[in-house]
């Protein structure tokens, strides 16, 4: 495995300021994957409208599947896969192979992720498979990417759960792809157990073990402080969450309970130990609340209400087999709740900061009203809290549509998710770059 380097010298791109590390790619490439999640999450919301009817009566219709792959896919990955390549060389002190390469993964990413729900929504077999086939193109290219970083030593847990990360993205990915080949043979149905197994890999080993191991990183540079026992918490964390799906998703997909509870029990201790971690980093906090703290706060709430769900389901299945389905199909989107307050709140804290570094890195040091230029400039407070609060009722009706089969509710969660998604992208975007349109002359 590579050793860490005795230093690293690399400047990927131009602008920065004293002090910034050159082992980050350029700010283009993490604001790009963002803009794109938020596009994703306006699809998500429309595929939800369209879905109130069919979705209701059967969790695996193809329309409430698409609306899944476009959340799944267009917006949760795609903004996980910005966070990993912007933070990945950060955690390991090592740059991307190739800044090209990654803007490469993009592409093919955004190609995977749109025409493959829009492919089962239009039930056209020949764009699922070429989704799906763009999609293994961008895990093979975002392996060979990362793969010299990820395998630095002496790193600790966050660079651990980032390698399980990746592993869960390669098996989420290649699942895909064996179901395609075998739905081309009809050799098997695509029933609710065997969605289920695919969708714990990626919703808790690729999308919420990457943001476990980025948050464990961060939060002490975000909060300002640092706690006792955190590298044991996060230890635990990146270990139990990839070792209870290692026996959650057999024990669903092969239709074993024994193995699918034990394997549930060992996620929640993961990530309760996480949860820990976050209210042991309220206890010391040394800086003001802010929006950023919102978002997390509301993402564990989900996280619980997701555990929730999944036990209740789990307990009635048997007794109540659509109840039971239509449940677990509520604690998926509780548990996609938790990715995307996390998500959202991860934008408006790290967007702003590189968006001033690029401001400042242009001799721009103040905003329009002549005062210092600081990160709260970048958007409108007021906006970002309406989108808060778009974003917090729509999950809530979402699960609460797929709990008692409302479609009122769906509709509602849709159309709040696509607003949330135009407002956030006009209020994150816009205004930044009406900021850094402004010249050195005017300030």
């Amino acid at each position: 495995m590579p050793s860490e380097p005795a230093s690293i010298t690399t400047v990927l791109w131009t602008g920065m300021l004293p002090g910034q590390p050159g082992i980050t790619p350029p700010p283009s490439l993490l604001l790009t994957f963002f803009g794109a999640a938020l596009a994703g999450l306006v699809a998500c919301g429309i595929a939800l409208i369209l879905a109130h009817n069919a979705g209701l009566v059967n969790p695996t219709s193809d329309s409430l599947m698409a609306a899944a792959r476009f959340g799944m896919l267009a917006t949760f990955s795609t903004g996980t896969l910005g966070a990993m390549h912007q933070f990945t060389p950060i955690v390991a002190q090592r740059p991307l192979r190739s800044v090209l390469l990654a803007r490469i993964t993009l592409v093919a990413w955004l190609l995977a992720s749109w025409i493959l729900p829009l492919g089962i929504l239009t039930r056209h077999d020949v764009a699922v498979e070429a989704g799906v086939g763009f999609a293994a193109v961008t895990v093979t290219l975002l392996t060979f990417n990362l793969w010299t970083a990820l395998w630095i030593k002496g790193k600790g847990a966050p660079l651990i759960g980032l390698r399980c990360a990746i592993a869960g993205f390669i098996v989420t990915v290649y699942f895909g792809v064996v179901y395609v080949a075998y739905r081309r043979g009809n050799l098997f149905n695509l029933s609710g157990h065997v969605v289920l197994a695919n969708a714990t890999v990626g919703l808790f080993v690729w999308l919420g073990l990457t943001y476990v191991s980025i948050a464990e990183k961060r939060w002490p540079l975000f909060f300002l402080t640092d706690v006792p026992a955190k590298h044991q918490l996060e230890l635990v964390a990146v270990l139990a969450i990839p070792l209870g799906i290692v026996l959650l998703s057999p024990g669903l997909l092969l239709e074993v309970p024994l193995l699918a509870w034990a394997g549930g029990a060992i996620i929640t201790f993961g990530l309760g130990s996480h949860l820990l971690s976050f209210a042991a980093y309220l206890h010391h906090l040394k800086r003001k609340p802010d929006l950023y703290l919102i978002y997390l706060f509301t993402a564990f709430l989900w996280m619980i209400a997701g555990m929730a769900l999944a036990l209740t389901a789990g307990l009635l299945i048997s007794s109540d087999y659509h109840l039971g389905t239509m449940l677990a199909a509520a604690s998926v989107a509780a548990f996609g709740g938790w990715i995307l307050e996390t998500t959202v709140g991860y934008m408006h804290k790290v967007i702003p900061f590189v968006l001033w570094s690029i401001a400042r890195g242009r001799g721009i040091e103040k905003n329009p009203s002549g005062d210092e230029l600081i990160f709260g400039d970048l958007y409108n407070h007021w906006i970002a809290g309406t989108a808060y609060g778009f974003i917090t009722i729509g999950i809530g009706s979402v699960c609460v549509a797929l709990a008692i089969s409302e479609p009122t509710y769906l509709i509602t969660g849709g159309s709040l998710f696509a607003l949330a998604g135009v407002l956030l992208g006009m209020n994150i975007f816009a205004k930044s770059i009406h900021i850094l349109r402004l010249t050195v002359t005017t300030t």
